[in-house]
């Protein structure tokens, strides 16, 4: 626990310029995929849908909407100790995964400019946004007196090698559960107004609706490829990143709870209201959707909860390196082995579910 009545420290790579965050299981990832694969998709089938929605993206209804105000000009020294800590990691995050989506929509839109153009330009206009998004917050960040070198993330940071199929439905499902967990916390704010501790908050009725909007391309982007939603592989793959992307959000909210009450939420809550309206938006373009209702969902989560928790105080011990290698694998497999119960739990088939429209 971080002392309330002082202000954390952050390991500097130079003055002003935090070192980024270690790189972990759940920390945001950076991408690449199969270029000449994706260049090649034949998007006829819904195409009339995709050129809709690229018109939106042209129209740049944020345009004018990441601008700082006086607000922002002000001491922020008030927000100290945990508090301070919690939501400094917050805007990294955040801009992390922000600068990660830039990155690969930008190379996809320079990779397939001349083979899809289509396609390109839809990536093109994604990335437009996501670096305002990641600029907003970096810029936030030095409020708190630091900054990130987005330079050094992208020459520093490994990247995943997903193949297209995979890119599409994991950024459908970032971009949609995005698009809740920022509507969820103005909704909040704006009832109430006296836990909105910093005015980033009031940006996110828009900004939501780019991440909406990139989540719609994606889904428009899957339906005109019919063997990605409707095969029993394809079952399979939805329920994986749908789990992937529920537990990692899970696992660290509750890590991060601090954060959360400071805004008057209480995280679990919160999570299990995001993961709800996400897993009912999935439901119009996925086959099928997990059953996040039954109890044994968030039961086997909080059991890895307790498991990280393990890990984390082995972690923060003194004991070698190589020592602690063996300490975690036991916890390692529990909680695998809970990912692996919940991947069996039977999935919730799209025309079952009351109110969703595919």
């Amino acid at each position: 626990m971080v002392d309330s009545l002082k202000k954390p420290t952050f390991e500097e790579m130079r003055p002003g310029v935090k070192v980024p965050a270690k790189e972990t299981i759940l920390t945001p990832r950076f991408y690449t995929t199969d270029f000449d694969e994706m260049a090649a998709m034949n998007l006829c089938a819904n195409e009339e849908e995709l050129r809709a929605i690229i018109e939106e993206f042209r129209t740049d209804y944020n345009r004018h909407h990441f601008v700082r105000d006086e607000e922002f000009e002000q001491s922020w020294d008030h927000i100290d100790g945990e508090t301070r800590q919690l939501f400094v990691e917050f805007l990294e995050r955040s801009c992390t995964a922000e600068f990660s989506g830039f990155l690969l929509y930008k190379e996809l839109s320079r990779r397939l400019k001349d083979k899809n153009p289509l396609l390109a330009e839809g990536f093109q206009l994604m990335s437009r946004d996501e670096a305002r998004h990641a600029g907003f917050l970096n810029k936030a960040m030095s409020d708190f007196g630091l900054s990130l070198d987005l330079g050094f993330l992208t020459k520093s940071r490994s990247y995943t090698f997903f193949k297209p199929k995979f890119i599409f439905y994991a950024t459908y499902l970032s971009e949609k559960i995005g698009y809740w967990r920022y509507i969820t916390i103005y909704r909040h704010l704006e009832a109430h107004p006296e836990d909105r501790i910093y005015p980033i908050f009031r940006f996110f009725e828009n900004w939501c609706q780019d991440e909406n909007r990139h989540g719609d391309f994606f889904d428009a982007v899957l339906k005109s490829q019919p063997e990605l939603l409707n095969n029993w592989k394809a079952r399979l793959w939805c329920r994986f990143f749908l789990l992937s992307v529920f537990a990692t959000m899970y696992l660290n909210d509750i890590q991060r709870a601090g954060f959360y009450a400071s805004l008057g939420l209480d995280a679990r809550e919160y999570d299990k209201e995001v993961i709800e309206k996400t897993n009912e938006t999935a439901g119009r373009v996925f086959p099928i959707v997990l059953d996040v209702n039954k109890p044994e969902f968030y039961d086997r989560l909080e059991r890895c909860v307790k498991t990280n928790e393990k890990l984390t105080a082995i972690v923060n011990s003194n004991a070698p390196k190589f020592v602690q290698f063996f300490q975690k694998l036991p916890h390692y497999a529990a909680n695998g082995w809970q990912f692996v119960k919940l991947y069996l739990m039977k999935p919730i088939n799209v025309e079952a579910m009351q109110g969703v429209v595919r």
